[in-house]
């Protein structure tokens, strides 16, 4: 009996190390690509975990201001850069629908996030972040030269503050053409003659929001010249001094601010679409919504999503911001571009 479980055993023996072994390596990541602002920005443990969980390589391809992001994806629609793109407002919200570059995609995340932020009833470009678009100001200055600071749109016109205001471009910066539509909003069609006023008053134009807040802004990284600039409400919460105050502060008054809200849509013709799926559901995650606010200091619209304190301590919320229907916004934003470019630029 011995003799026979031996030699059975070493038949069974000789058949495994005759059989093919597998040479199946581990699936290689997928490499998703996502098309982004200048100021996109996420913590990379945040991405890590999203990589590993699923395989993945996240690329993320920044590609200008907001409305230079959206030109990009326009024109290379027919061969994509990209799987998603992130940063579309509520300002461009209608072009990029448009020109119909978005996929459907009715994430399950969309449960936790309030009906006000749901532009998109076709679910092509899903709400992720919104923030108020507002002045700031370098308080420093304004105290060590005995300067008040300026409450309204109409006091920026004013001799005191000349060449003390630096704005973005409203044809390539979401930012710039946020608050465009700002004093669209307070002047009606009479806007121009406001912004020909800022012009005589030495109002300074950039392309997009890093070159206004970091180059030209005297409190922030750039100590530029302009102590006045469009940025956020939530931007004081990024420039807190070792004395643990902030050291800008936003304007306030009526119509001087205005809310966006980004978004992030699938591209067609993404070669990827179960993953860029998986990433928009981790885009409206709680991880990923409570990692912004000290990233991009944005507000997250999942409402389960808990503030940081340097959050709810420094940033500032307009008790009265523009409001402009989003109908009348697609159907009269280029005029008003071409408006301002003929005024301001010409």
């Amino acid at each position: 009996m011995k003799r026979i479980t031996l030699l059975l055993s070493s038949f069974f023996f000789l058949l495994s190390s005759c059989a093919p072994r597998s040479t199946s390596a581990p699936a290689e990541p997928q490499t998703l690509t996502i098309m982004t602002h200048d100021s996109f920005a996420v913590s990379e443990a945040v991405v890590k975990s999203f990589e590993g969980a699923n395989n993945a390589k996240v690329v993320f391809l920044q590609s200008g201001d907001a409305g230079a992001v959206l030109n990009k994806a326009v024109l290379t629609r027919d061969a994509p850069l990209a799987d998603l793109l992130f940063g579309v407002d509520n300002t461009f919200l209608s072009r990029a629908l448009e020109t119909d570059i978005f996929e459907t995609y009715a994430s399950p995340a969309l449960q936790g996030i309030s009906a006000d932020f749901k532009l998109d009833e076709s679910n092509r470009a899903l709400p992720v972040d919104y923030g108020d678009v507002c002045i700031n100001y370098d308080r420093a200055y304004f105290s060590e030269n005995n300067l008040p600071v300026p409450q309204s749109l109409e006091d920026l016109a004013k001799p005191e503050y000349k060449d003390l205001l630096v704005v973005e471009n409203p044809a390539t910066s979401s930012t710039g053409l946020a608050f465009l539509i700002a004093t669209v909003a307070h002047y009606g069609d009479a806007f121009t003659d406001y912004w020909r006023a800022l012009k005589e008053n030495g109002v300074v134009v950039v392309d997009g929001w890093e070159t206004a807040y970091f180059t030209n802004f005297s409190a922030s990284s750039g100590r530029g010249p302009q102590p006045l600039v469009v940025s956020y409400a939530s931007s004081p919460s990024a420039e807190i001094s070792s004395s643990g105050e902030s050291l800008t502060a936003s304007i306030l008054g009526p119509d001087t601010c205005f809310r966006q809200i980004e978004f992030v849509g699938i591209l067609k013709g993404t070669q990827h679409r179960a993953l860029a799926e998986k990433f928009v559901d981790f885009m409206l995650s709680k991880q990923f919504q409570e990692d912004m606010p000290l990233q991009m200091f944005v507000y997250p619209v999942n409402s389960n999503a808990v503030l940081p304190d340097a959050f709810t301590q420094y940033a500032q919320t307009p008790s009265q911001p523009a409001s402009l229907a989003p109908e009348v916004i697609a159907s009269e934003r280029d005029a008003w571009i071409q408006a301002w470019t003929d005024v301001v630029l010409k």
